[in-house]
């Protein structure tokens, strides 16, 4: 189901042309970007938060011993 072959990509994007339009792409393209832009910098977040609470835990467990 996931292996696409190359007549399938023409196809799909012979559709994406002809809905949204030549001057569309290049907005809708910029668009996913900033959304892959946003989504990884929260996920950088996320992990340096993690890194971080577990390094504050490891340093409290330390001070305790």
């Amino acid at each position: 189901m996931g292996n696409f072959g190359a007549t399938e990509w023409v196809l799909i994007l012979l559709v994406i042309v002809l809905l949204f339009g030549g001057k569309k792409i290049p907005e809708l393209m910029r668009g996913i970007g900033r959304g892959i832009r946003e989504f990884n910098d929260a996920k950088n977040n996320v992990k340096k938060e993690i890194e971080e609470g577990m390094t504050e835990k490891d340093k409290e467990s330390s001070v305790k011993s």
